[in-house]
């Protein structure tokens, strides 16, 4: 691993606990921290203010365009659409929840967002942090096929509910999980030589310290 500069895929499931795990390795690590799913349910907040449904994306696109920006907060890489931003509250409502992996499996939204997603590591080297940590279900395997350390993280549906329920949101995990490991394009799935750790039985601090581990070892 280039000891200058680590890009690290986390990929997993709804309430796996990427978003904590990546946020933790941030932090600690001084690396940028990109959450991809909150990419698409921007993209998505955004389509459905202006009255566009998942299946009318196609022929909307055709006619208008998009401008993808970022913003940096707090080491995390925020996505604005036509300077658009929204809070996490906004991305986050059930409405959203609801929705999101309709148009996150639109062909259309997809292309998008992967130049832009993929550039977020160059972003991260202008910047001048000391790598990448970014977070989604096609990381590994199509966003950043190439990065230094794959993650992949699971957890009994069960945990991941509880953990949903607890940050007080109904995130539909398993309709989700359907439609996200079934979709024809970049299908949810575990990248080959991936790091794979359960976060049902492991705590958050025990995960850090596997990855922590791996990354040294690498």
């Amino acid at each position: 691993m280039n000891a200058s500069f680590c890009v690290i895929a986390i990929d997993g499931g709804a309430g796996t606990g990427k978003s904590t795990t990546a946020n933790l390795l941030s932090q600690r690590l001084n690396l940028m921290h990109v959450d991809t799913g909150s990419h698409y349910r921007t993209v998505s907040k955004f389509l459905l203010d202006v009255k566009v449904e998942p299946d009318q994306v196609e022929e909307w696109l055709k006619l208008n365009s998009l401008t993808l920006d970022s913003t940096i907060e707090s080491q995390k890489s925020f996505l604005s659409v036509n300077d658009k931003k929204f809070t996490h509250k906004e991305l986050r409502s059930d409405l959203v929840n609801g929705l999101v992996s309709q148009y996150a499996m639109n062909a259309c939204v997809r292309k998008l967002l992967f130049s832009y997603q993929r550039n977020q590591v160059q972003l991260a080297r202008e910047r001048a942090y000391n790598g990448l940590v970014m977070e989604g279900r096609d990381i590994g395997t199509i966003i950043l096929p190439d990065a230094d350390l794959k993650v992949f993280l699971h957890a009994d549906q069960g945990v991941r509910e509880s953990r949903r329920a607890k940050d007080g949101e109904n995130d539909q995990i398993s309709s989700r999980d359907k439609v996200d490991s079934q979709r024809k394009i970049a299908p949810l799935r575990e990248s080959r030589g991936s790091l794979r750790l359960d976060t049902s039985v492991l705590g958050v601090e025990e995960v850090y310290l596997v990855i922590q581990g791996a990354i040294r070892n690498k």
